[in-house]
């Protein structure tokens, strides 16, 4: 993903350094979760109750849990459709899903289940073949979601049907051979059949995401491609085409306005940082989430989605080393992760962060994998496991500086202290002490020189955390 200088949304996030804290938080959500996802440490027995206390303690509340079709149906490598009653809960392997709620919801926190491929061979349209994402059956999957309603209503706040449609590997094809969009289209069946089956199952209005996109793709194929063809749809032609809008944000054929508690997003930005804007204009990011408000604004006013959507982050995380593409040093990702949720808190239409890993993908010879991780593959700690729960964000403000930061853990008003480095100095000084609002948040002007800065807080039991030192931006 490439960037090119940072533009409107980052002179607005000057301005607010220059001095509008107040205008700022007038705009900033005031109910901002932060999902967590780590799902191979959470959805192993062994290692689920040690994780979940970790979590804990770095002020976790919520997860995003995604369910595979494919990992729980009867019979999911069979051509064939075995015979069982698809809205039946009790005929499904829910397996480890079930441990990982149950445990989430006895700890009172909230749970985002993603209902999403692999899917069962028997509900794709190319059963003789491997790819379990092909054209799957939006009437099976309708039937399944019943099921899902029926035996996780009560445990689960908020559901979201796909990851990712707009990425070949999760649903296919993207593209007809003709080059004409294909996946909008098949996801939006799945998406009105997923909220039926919901409903049927007796939920009345459930609360279910559409999107969950990929942050980037193409506008345009210029070769004919098949259904395998490994092309990805850029989220902005994927949201116009779900929505039966054409290039004009004009509704076309007879499809009516889908009913959604908000749009999902992975707005993941590259090695060049959080705020720069991508030159590709239909990328999201998490420097310019403005395009995708202002998308959905259109859409509402086309009649296709209620007007002042809410916009959820439900995957993110800051690539670094040792990931040799996207990479970045393991300073850089933790302080780069601080200004991507400054930038999400900062903006009233953002209703989720999300922190994608507590542990590295370990690099293989073929797989590169996912380094958004708290602590490296084999578990030795990076400066974003001290971040995490005291993220802290100092940017220059002419002579002086302007910090935000959280106390996750809180969860209520508290004080930490900020200390800073003084130039010619090893050494760190108390700068002062910030009472923080109800839900942790706090802001800081400071005109005291300083090239490093950290903060520091004391729990009500008395576990002391202390950030990591970062530099301004």
């Amino acid at each position: 993903m490439s960037r090119r200088p940072r533009m409107l949304l980052t002179a607005m996030l000057v301005l607010t350094a220059l001095g509008c804290t107040l205008s700022a938080q007038a705009l900033a959500s005031r109910g901002q979760l932060t999902y967590f996802e780590a799902p191979q440490l959470l959805l192993t027995p062994a290692s689920r109750p040690s994780t979940l206390n970790r979590l804990e303690q770095l002020g976790v509340r919520a997860l995003r849990v995604e369910l595979s079709w494919h990992n729980v149906a009867p019979a999911p490598n069979s051509r064939r459709k075995p015979s069982f009653d698809p809205t039946d809960p009790s005929v499904y392997a829910w397996g480890q899903y079930d441990g990982l709620i149950q445990a989430a919801h006895n700890l009172g926190w909230k749970i985002l289940l993603t209902v999403t491929s692999p899917v069962p061979r028997w509900a794709t349209a190319e059963p003789r073949h491997d790819n379990l994402v092909t054209r799957p059956s939006a009437a099976q999957f309708g039937r399944f979601m019943t099921a899902v309603g029926r035996h996780y209503a009560g445990e689960v706040q908020l559901f979201s049907i796909w990851n990712e449609p707009n990425h070949h590997e999760f649903l296919a094809p993207q593209f007809n051979r003709n080059g004409t969009p294909a996946a909008p289209r098949i996801y939006r069946s799945l998406y009105q059949a997923g909220y039926a089956g919901l409903q049927a199952a007796g939920i009345a209005r459930p609360a279910v995401l559409i999107g969950e996109t990929a942050p980037e793709g193409t506008s345009r194929v210029r070769t004919p491609v098949g259904g395998r063809a490994g092309y990805n749809m850029s989220p902005l032609l994927f949201l116009r085409e779900t929505f039966c809008l054409n290039s004009r944000w004009q509704r076309t054929g007879s499809c009516g306005p889908l009913p959604t508690a908000g749009w999902g997003t992975h707005p993941y930005p590259n090695a060049v940082g959080p705020l720069r804007q991508p030159r590709n204009p239909e990328t999201i990011s998490i420097a310019d989430m403005w395009r995708l408000t202002s998308a959905l604004d259109r859409a509402a006013r086309a009649g296709a989605v209620a007007a002042h959507l809410s916009v959820y982050i439900t995957e993110f995380g800051i690539m670094s080393k040792p990931n040799r593409y996207q990479g970045v040093s393991t300073a850089k990702q933790a302080e780069w992760d601080a200004i991507s949720e400054r930038i999400a808190y900062l903006n009233g239409r953002i209703a989720s962060f999300s922190q994608y890993l507590y542990k590295d993908d370990p690099i293989r010879r073929r797989s590169v994998g996912f380094q958004t991780g708290l602590v490296y593959a084999t578990g030795r700690p990076k400066p974003l496991l001290r971040a995490f729960p005291v993220p802290l964000v100092v940017l220059r403000h002419g002579s002086g500086y302007s910090l935000w930061g959280l106390v996750r853990p809180a969860g209520e008003a508290t004080t930490l202290t900020v200390e800073a480095q003084r130039p010619g100095s090893r050494r760190f000084t108390t700068l002062t002490q910030v009472r923080t609002d109800a839900l942790g948040y706090w802001t800081l002007g400071s005109s005291v020189p300083a090239t490093r800065w950290r903060v520091r807080w004391a729990s009500p039991s008395g576990t002391v955390y202390t950030g990591p030192s970062i530099g301004a931006n």
